[in-house]
């Protein structure tokens, strides 16, 4: 995907954005709580998948190019690392960053994923969305067209991205191998049973396929919230 071109922010709208957010701070103003983290896991088992199936929440995150990356933070600026994510290569870093909406209204410690993309994509849940003051659109990462943008402010300057604010569609990553065992192709739909006190079946679970990656299911926080994944007791994938 052609890398989107964003507009970094002049020196005195970037002090207004700070004076916004830190009176907001200081008034008290409500923000959604720390996006968490979760995980479930079924292990392998005879005659089972040839992986284990791992359902991880995808928290709001962003993803920046490096040129957005020096804007954010400064001149030579590079992604740190927090911890390793699931998929070899990937991971959560040090960097973090708040995600201004049309009604003025923040989201802080929005984290940067790495490594850095020939695009700047910012992943949000529908109750992040409905909070902002922002549409989003379900869509596959990547997918920016007809997609709204959004401000984001880091500690050394700011950007306004003209598209790239998505709800990612849930989704499945799989390998040759996977894909084989399911009987499925790259860009198929497939549903997600969880069994458990708040069990629920999703539909529409995407099939992503890249022949070096784990087999791992990703759905936002709004999702795992809905199923309680920490109680999780089942989960399957069906076609």
């Amino acid at each position: 995907m052609v890398a989107e071109a964003t507009t970094p922010l002049s020196r005195p709208k970037v002090e207004r954005l700070v004076r916004e957010v830190l009176t907001q701070r200081l008034r008290g103003r409500v923000t959604p709580p720390p996006a968490q983290e979760r995980h479930a896991e079924v292990p392998r088992r005879p005659g089972g998948p040839p992986n284990p199936l791992v359902v991880n929440v995808s928290a709001r995150h962003m993803h920046v190019t490096p040129a957005d990356l020096e804007v954010l933070f400064g001149s030579g600026a590079k992604l740190t690392k927090l911890k390793d994510l699931y998929q070899q290569g990937e991971f959560a870093s040090e960097q973090l960053v708040t995600v201004i909406g049309p009604r003025q209204r923040i989201i802080p410690n929005v984290r940067i994923l790495g490594p850095t993309r020939d695009y700047s994509q910012i992943e949000l849940s529908y109750t992040d969305g409905i909070y902002l003051g922002i549409d989003l659109p379900l869509r596959i990462s990547g997918n920016h067209d007809s997609t709204p943008g959004a401000t984001v402010m880091g500690p050394r300057g700011a950007i306004t991205l003209s598209r790239g604010v998505i709800r990612a569609a849930r989704h499945v990553h799989m390998s040759t191998e996977d894909m084989s065992h399911y009987g499925v192709k790259d860009g198929d739909s497939m549903r997600l049973r969880i069994d458990g006190p708040c069990g629920v079946t999703f539909d529409g679970v995407k099939v992503r396929y890249h022949p070096k990656v784990i087999l791992e299911v990703h759905i936002d926080t709004d999702e795992g919230n809905a199923c309680d994944l920490d109680s999780a007791t089942y989960m399957e994938l069906v076609k």
